[in-house]
């Protein structure tokens, strides 16, 4: 197995593990209110759209180290910009420094993916 496919899937991992941890730290320091995000009430829907955004990164640890190498740089590519895009545009609704600090470390992961896929000679 190439080396570039177990980086671009520890990429993966260590961004999921950010955003679990901001996660953690949102319940702890009480900056959360159950079933609402942003003072929107959620519904079933929506928690299946946040599931299916979630699922991101745990599905691209799978394929990052199964998928064929010009397809597997392409979905690390989409799915990483994908994910910045999202990030970048939800930085300034966080209010504790600790997730910004956290959402700045998610970019900077995606964006390493981003150059490792673009780089990789596929």
């Amino acid at each position: 197995m190439p080396e570039v496919q177990l980086k671009l899937s520890a990429l993966w991992v260590a961004l999921m593990l950010t955003y679990l941890l901001g996660d953690v730290l949102r319940i702890f320091a009480g900056d959360f209110k159950p079933a609402e995000i942003g003072g929107i009430r959620i519904t079933d829907a929506m928690w299946v759209g946040v599931a299916a955004l979630m699922l991101v990164p745990i599905v691209m640890v799978l394929l990052s180290l199964t998928l064929d190498p010009p397809v597997n740089r392409w979905a690390n590519i989409v799915a990483a910009v994908l994910l910045f895009a999202f990030n970048l545009a939800g930085l300034p609704t966080y209010a504790g420094m600790y997730d910004k600090f956290l959402i700045a470390i998610s970019l900077v992961m995606n964006a390493a993916t981003i150059w490792l896929a673009w780089n990789w000679q596929a």
